[in-house]
């Protein structure tokens, strides 16, 4: 008996069929960047089913799918913001944040029910995007009360999103006792529905509190004063996951106008418009080395570069930053395993070894040679699927 496909039945698996055959790719003769900057130089990877088959020196044993040769270029990891604020022109803007090579966002907070309708829309094919993670709406503690903060979080676990938005604390002097009482309301309701609670602390005394009344998810490196060395040990034994916008402080140009002035991420004049400025533009030395002094403590600090521009300028401004402190192989691990382990998905994502998500970023030079080589990608690829080619 010969089974006919029925007119709907042949349109499903018409539209499965080349989806289905994406996800099966093979890269040969590329430079790999595997684990945390560790290189194979010539080497290939095997996608099937959207994730990593094999990742190997030399030609692969058994290739799948289309064969992609990437001689010339370098393999890296699909890169990833875990604090990224989602704009209203979200289709130019989604498709912006391929180009340069992202394939997962954690929106940096906002309604979150157009958020988890975007991210459905991503998800259907709808929107060509990166793998976007909704969060919830930002909230000041100050205006909070213990029952208002457990509702917000039983609210984000009715949606199914499971990160709230920055929950922001006062930074000078530090926050109120009130601000912690309603933190530890809802890290308590949090750890009961699965709500990732995420804390904006951007002085010292605000990480430091924050974290003594259990904390363990921070948006931003403290901006307004130097953390000593014994306060990032206290985070990094409370294993504390923290995420760095090392360049809030540094001057954008050539973004908002090309009349070659500073200007703060927004836009506005540097340094006078640079969001609780502490004076002169010297957020951007404290965010340097706070950032290299978490790090050195073992505090896993991973990439939330706090932008809503356009993402290419965004990743070079942010950069610059991390070149002043961090070697290329310490970016690796911010920009891979360190933020895919803020977002609980370090097995899953963050780094090119076998069994994980096949995202991957085909550059035209090498990462380790300088940040300029981690712009302009000639291919990006989620999931195994090629979203961008630009070769």
């Amino acid at each position: 008996m010969k089974f006919k496909l029925k007119p709907a039945m042949f349109l499903a698996t018409a539209l499965l069929a080349p989806a289905v055959l994406a996800q099966e790719v093979t890269i040969t003769n590329a430079r790999i960047i595997v684990r945390d900057g560790s290189i194979i130089e010539t080497g290939s990877i095997v996608v099937r089913g959207g994730k990593i088959a094999s990742v190997a020196a030399g030609k692969p044993a058994s290739p799948a799918g289309k064969v992609i040769d990437a001689k010339g270029m370098t393999a890296i990891a699909g890169y990833i913001d875990a604090h990224r604020h989602i704009g209203r022109e979200t289709n130019n803007e989604m498709q912006r944040l391929l180009d340069a090579g992202f394939t997962t966002v954690l929106s940096g907070g906002g309604a979150p029910e157009p958020l988890v309708a975007l991210r459905d829309s991503i998800t259907s094919g709808k929107v060509n995007g990166p793998r976007l993670i909704p969060s919830g709406n930002v909230v000041l503690l100050a205006r909070m009360t213990e029952e208002t903060g457990r509702a917000e979080i039983r609210k984000l676990a009715q949606l199914g999103v499971k990160y709230t938005g920055e929950l922001i604390t006062t930074p000078v002097p530090g926050p109120t006792e009130q601000e912690m009482t309603v933190l530890r309301a809802m890290l308590d309701e949090g750890r009961k529905l699965g709500v990732g609670v995420q804390v904006h602390a951007t002085s010292t005394s605000a990480m430091v509190a924050s974290v003594a009344n259990g904390a363990s998810l921070l948006v931003h490196i403290p901006n307004k004063n130097w953390i000593t060395p014994e306060e990032a040990a206290t985070l990094a034994t409370a294993k504390t996951k923290v995420l760095m916008a090392m360049a809030f402080g540094s001057p954008v140009f050539g973004v908002f106008a090309d009349d070659n002035k500073p200007r703060f991420r927004d836009g506005k004049d540097w340094p006078s418009g640079i969001i609780d400025g502490v004076g002169g533009g010297k957020e951007a030395g404290y965010s340097m080395v706070n950032s290299r002094t978490l790090f050195d403590a073992g505090v896993p600090v991973g990439n939330g570069m706090d932008t809503t521009y356009d993402p290419p300028a965004g990743l070079a401004h942010e950069l610059r930053s991390w070149n002043v402190v961090f070697s290329a192989r310490d970016m690796i691990r911010v920009m891979g395993p360190y933020t895919a382990d803020y977002l609980g998905m370090a097995d899953r994502i963050g780094t090119l070894e076998t069994g994980k998500l096949a995202d991957i970023v085909l550059l035209p030079g090498n990462p380790m040679d300088g940040y300029w080589n981690w712009l302009k990608p000639k291919m990006v690829i989620l999931e195994g699927k090629v979203v961008v080619d630009a070769r």
